[in-house]
């Protein structure tokens, strides 16, 4: 390359540390005063020759500085070139400045990030850490007082919501068994101390060698004979109550059942009992069957066939009717007060009238038990002429019988 001596092209001074040179296809190089000159590539050399528009490297100037280069075909001059250079340094002060900018802004910005995600994060987890909290109590206490603020309407509020039905669920079960075993407790206390009572009066009579009057005898056996029945059947009764419920929406041991078969067999029972009592018994029964358990179906009517001979008066009759899926049994007894309707089908509840007569009083606790379960209704009232009690029952069915279960 060729220098053209100084500034005979009479460029001006470059300004600042911009450094501007001419450059012919010749290989002739100008370089503004008081700059030093600029190494020359091929590519400068094809912009000046018409071959390139422009062009864009890195090159070495003669006082050993890196320059950035853009080279450019001039419009007045032929085969001719202009190139601008500046120091690399310079470039890159600004750049490397804007890459520290970029990543303390990104490292900012990430942080930020991260604070908020964390805060929104914990502000959504907030309930499910309550919802923790309460498990974690709850298994460590048995405390199923606890309940869940619910706040919005969001899937944890859901799920607050349901887990507060469950506890609550849960609360209620556990009160009612304790209540069951505490009334059950009550209960069998009575006939077993009149057991032992007796027994110990018989055990003496043997040990002492003084012979109880026979007809004492007699009666203190068929108290104890009685005592014996009264506990087997409300051990039978506890055990019912204690089996688990059946769901009526046929998920369970369901079976069609002929409810009208199940009336006459009870029908048939109560009969061997009233018959002693110069009780009768009228049944008139139409066809109807039902989704139910047999055993337990058949056994909620013989209930309410012996609570109807227990209060019926000496000579009189029991109407039973089974019509459209509606069982009514009638007694002509004393009725049941107003007052007392609401509580019939409590466990262990009996009428202040009729405590002195035999049964557990839970014998109408399984029939609303049972008839429930076969998603129907049970319900107790005076009758219309207010002579006697009509117990009515319904159960959803059909006259005809329909498919088993699948």
């Amino acid at each position: 390359m060729r220098s053209c001596g100084t500034n005979p092209s009479g460029l001006p001074p470059a300004p600042g540390s911009y450094t501007v040179q001419v450059v012919t296809a010749g290989g002739l190089v100008c370089t503004t005063p008081g700059k030093a000159t600029i190494t020359v590539s091929g590519e400068d050399l094809a912009v000046a020759e018409g071959r390139l528009e422009d062009a864009l490297h890195d090159s070495r100037a003669a006082d050993g500085k890196d320059m950035r280069v853009a080279t450019y075909r001039s419009e007045q001059l032929p085969n001719t070139a202009v190139s601008i250079a500046q120091p690399l340094g310079e470039i890159d002060k600004p750049l490397n400045a804007l890459a520290v900018v970029l990543v303390l802004t990104a490292g900012v910005g990430v942080l930020a990030a991260a604070t908020a995600g964390l805060w929104i994060a914990r502000a959504a987890l907030r309930p499910v850490d309550r919802l923790t909290g309460a498990v974690e109590h709850i298994a460590r206490t048995e405390d199923l007082a606890v309940r869940i603020p619910v706040e919005g309407e969001d899937e944890i509020a859901r799920l607050s919501r349901s887990f507060n039905s469950m506890t609550a669920a849960l609360a209620s079960s556990r009160d009612r068994q304790a209540q069951l075993i505490a009334d059950a407790g009550h209960e069998l206390r009575t006939p077993l101390t009149s057991l032992r009572t007796n027994v110990d009066l018989l055990a003496r009579s043997e040990e002492t060698g003084r012979a109880i009057p026979p007809e004492d005898r007699k009666a203190l056996l068929a108290s104890v004979k009685a005592q014996m029945t009264e506990l087997a059947a409300l051990i039978g009764d506890l055990q019912e109550l204690s089996r688990p419920d059946v769901p009526a929406d046929g998920t369970g041991p369901l079976q069609v059942v002929a409810l009208h078969e199940a009336v006459e067999r009870a029908v048939a029972r109560a009969r061997l009992r009233a018959s002693g009592a110069g009780l009768a018994i009228d049944a008139l029964v139409d066809k109807w069957y039902v989704r139910a358990e047999p055993a337990a179906l058949e056994r909620a009517v013989v209930n309410l066939l012996d609570n109807a001979v227990k209060f019926s008066p000496a000579g009189g009759v029991i109407e039973v009717r089974l019509a459209n899926g509606e069982l009514t049994v009638r007694d002509h007894g004393p009725g049941i007060p107003d007052d007392e309707l609401p509580h019939v089908f409590d466990r262990f509840w009996r009428s202040p009238s009729a405590r002195s007569l035999p049964g557990s009083g839970l014998g109408l606790s399984i029939v609303a038990r049972t008839v429930q379960q076969a998603g129907g209704t049970v319900a107790l009232r005076t009758a219309e002429d207010g002579d006697g009690t009509v117990a009515t029952v319904r159960l959803p069915g059909a006259a005809v019988e329909p498919p088993p279960l699948g």
